[in-house]
């Protein structure tokens, strides 16, 4: 079963990758690829595949990875099916530290990710706290409509902060805060990668406190796992992921709820082999999502989240309904 999940998991990234650089308003044949890839052939079509479309699809690979992983380890963390970084507030937190970065015209390869995760960290803390109320472990009702109000606020804050900038400012502004990988370049991807390997390394080491918090707060314990100290260590490793993607594509929501639920149906439950599933589903989906934004009505554009939302929300109100069966 493992062996098979893994061909096709990298079978299915390998062709989104291909599909990714070859589709677009100008549609390349497999041989003009290959040309283009070793720097032969048209000038064109070298400019399109080496400078757009490969970073392109390389930043979408990071960008899916990043949330696949920090959904997973927010949910087993929280120990609850609904737990993503769109959902709880937390990238919504992430942006507004990364808009209040560029204002202040700090670095986009630190400054900006840095500040991203100061918001993000904020806004799980605001979230847990708010969802804790009632006193105790945090309930899964009050923690989505936590996540849902601070969520609120932070797009609102963002408004706000842009009210008085340019029209063309405030367009960029949307578009970003819908998601999107247009901008994509060879810098950005080398920062993201950076940040995405730490955070996934120290993610995939620690994956077995994972293991030992769905036991319980009493059986990890028991274990010798101390729970406040791993449950707040995967916490801020999965908001620094989500953080360093919303700084450098905006707002994608739901990968981080759909692809942990689609590698443990593949049978993967363990946290070290489901961290790793996570990653590469992660990157095919929305490597696939971007192709799909960009083709489906050219030459017009639809945003990335949008498409992510689409498969997104209908997968959250199914789990949903899940939750209200059993409950």
């Amino acid at each position: 079963m493992r062996t098979r999940f893994w061909t096709i998991a990298f079978a299915s990234l390998a062709a989104a990758a291909v599909l990714g650089v070859v589709l677009g308003p100008v549609r390349l044949s497999p041989w003009s690829l290959w040309a283009a890839l070793a720097g032969h052939g048209d000038p064109v079509s070298v400019t399109i595949v080496q400078t757009i479309r490969l970073p392109r699809v390389a930043l979408a690979a990071l960008v899916g990875a990043a949330l696949g992983m920090s959904g997973a380890a927010m949910q087993g963390t929280l120990r609850n099916g609904l737990a993503e970084p769109y959902l709880l507030g937390v990238s919504g937190g992430a942006a507004v530290g990364a808009v209040a970065a560029i204002a202040l015209g700090w670095n986009a390869a630190v400054g900006v990710p840095l500040a991203a995760f100061v918001g993000a960290t904020g806004a799980a803390a605001l979230v847990l706290s708010l969802s804790r109320i009632a006193g105790g472990r945090a309930d899964v009702r009050l923690l989505l409509m936590a996540g849902v109000v601070v969520g609120a606020f932070a797009n609102a804050a963002i408004m706000v902060a842009y009210a008085t900038a340019p029209p063309e400012t405030v367009r960029g502004a949307l578009w970003w805060m819908m998601g999107s990988v247009d901008s994509a370049d060879w810098q950005r991807v080398s920062w993201l990668t950076v940040y995405v390997a730490v955070g996934g390394s120290a993610l995939v080491v620690w994956a077995r406190d994972l293991d030992a918090l769905a036991l319980g707060d009493d059986g990890a314990a028991a274990l010798g796992v101390d729970v406040e100290r791993a449950s707040r260590r995967a916490y801020l490793l999965a908001a620094l992921l989500a953080a360093a993607t919303v700084a450098a594509a905006g707002l994608v929501g739901f990968v981080g709820l759909v692809v942990p639920h689609m590698v443990r149906a593949a049978g993967l439950r363990r946290s070290r082999a489901l961290m790793c599933g996570a990653a590469v589903v992660g990157a095919t989906l929305v490597i696939a999502a971007d192709v799909v934004a960009r083709t489906v009505r050219p030459p017009a554009e639809l945003p990335l989240g949008a498409v992510t939302a689409l498969l997104g929300v209908p997968f959250f109100l199914w789990q949903l309904r899940r939750l209200a069966a059993r409950s």
